[in-house]
């Protein structure tokens, strides 16, 4: 049977605080079923969405994402969420994916959130990321990307999931519901969208709202405004059938990404 047990984490980020960022996660991971796959962080999750990167960034080398790994190894899970790396002197939003193994992989967000400086202060990603667990594809998203639908489109059954981290804030929660539904209905995939919860640096208020949504935009689990968590298990088969019954990927345009 081709499960997957996924973990969504909401927290209250502390502004430009690294210790106390990890402390809290670190307690909220300790505390998730034992049967978790894979645990889903908000953007940016060790600052806020920062942007003074000279002050924050690390190396993928870096205490953070050593942090990373070390969750995954202790807890045997698949971690992930974005934060802010120095690769070869450019600054990037990156999401890192990282086993229990130790190996890891990378999508640099693409759309850079212009409205608040990001594209001055980071460089954009290009290429997509997706990956495979327990016969699962999952592709991941930083954000912003949300609203750029091309960028997620499905050509064929690329994937079963698309994950989105995000600081996304209260007062445009209406887009993000939405268009978190839009994306599950329009790909036939499962939609998971992990927010913060709490102000930020700029006393920006964001409400989280994370949640999970089924091929059809229905929710199969959803977080309010509170430090939260939840947890759910999902059949491959439920996916397949959704699909057979509603073929409506073979009816989409054909195009390329490039």
């Amino acid at each position: 049977m081709q499960t997957l047990t996924i973990s969504l984490i909401q927290a209250d980020l502390v502004w430009e605080n690294k210790a106390a960022n990890l402390e809290q996660l670190e307690t909220m991971i300790a505390a998730l079923p034992a049967t978790s796959h894979v645990v889903v962080l908000p953007e940016m999750f060790s600052t806020g969405f920062s942007m003074q990167p000279q002050a924050f960034s690390e190396a993928m080398d870096g205490p953070s994402v050593q942090w990373m790994a070390d969750m995954a190894a202790r807890y045997k899970i698949i971690l992930t969420g974005s934060l802010i790396i120095n690769d070869g002197g450019m600054f990037y939003n990156r999401l890192i994916w990282m086993q229990p193994d130790g190996r890891h992989y990378h999508y640099d967000k693409r759309h850079l959130f212009a409205y608040a400086g990001e594209d001055k202060h980071y460089a954009p990603g290009d290429k997509r990321l997706i990956v495979q667990v327990n016969g699962w594809k999952i592709c991941l998203l930083v954000c912003y990307d949300l609203r750029f639908p091309v960028w997620s489109r499905q050509t064929a059954a690329q994937y079963d999931m698309l994950i989105y981290v995000a600081n996304w804030p209260e007062r445009r929660s209406h887009a993000w519901n939405t268009l978190l539904r839009a994306r599950a209905i329009e790909n036939q995939c499962y939609v998971a969208g992990v927010n913060r919860v709490g102000y930020d640096g700029h006393e920006i208020y964001h409400s989280g709202d994370t949640c999970l949504l089924d091929p059809l935009g229905q929710p199969v689990g959803e977080l309010y405004d509170k430090v939260d968590t939840f947890t759910t298990t999902l059949e491959k088969s439920s996916l397949d059938a959704c699909r057979k019954q509603f073929p409506f990927l073979g009816d989409a345009d054909k195009f390329m990404l490039l």
